[in-house]
């Protein structure tokens, strides 16, 4: 695969994600979500990762690893931003909330692991 086919399939994939949660929420109230939470960028990231030349079976383990600790910032986001909007935040809060949340956490993780 060409690399700037590695690079745009990621983001092509992402649009076409973002326009079905986008025309889905007026039908459904399940299917939005899902679709919003569904693992697009980790199979796509882990392929890409696996595609490179050096790549070998412990650099690829190692990079799973690192997603799935990497994930734990994002699930602290959703936490962050369904108590906002429960206590009556708007959107845009939220959001700010939910990033800070999502950034203190994450660069807690990197100290942790002793850098990027």
């Amino acid at each position: 695969m060409s690399p700037t086919l590695r690079q745009l399939l990621p983001v092509g994939i992402s649009i076409t994600i973002i326009i079905a949660v986008a025309i889905l929420r007026n039908y459904s109230k399940t299917l939005p979500p899902i679709l919003a939470t569904m693992p697009i960028n980790l199979p796509l990231a882990l392929w890409i990762f696996a595609s490179a030349d050096d790549t070998t079976p412990a650099s690829l383990e190692q990079t799973a690893e690192r997603l799935m600790i990497n994930i734990l910032p994002t699930v602290l986001f959703c936490v962050v931003a369904w108590l906002c909007i429960r206590a009556g935040w708007s959107l845009l809060p939220t959001i700010v909330a939910g990033y800070v949340a999502w950034g203190a956490f994450l660069g807690v993780l990197i100290l942790i692991r002793g850098g990027l």
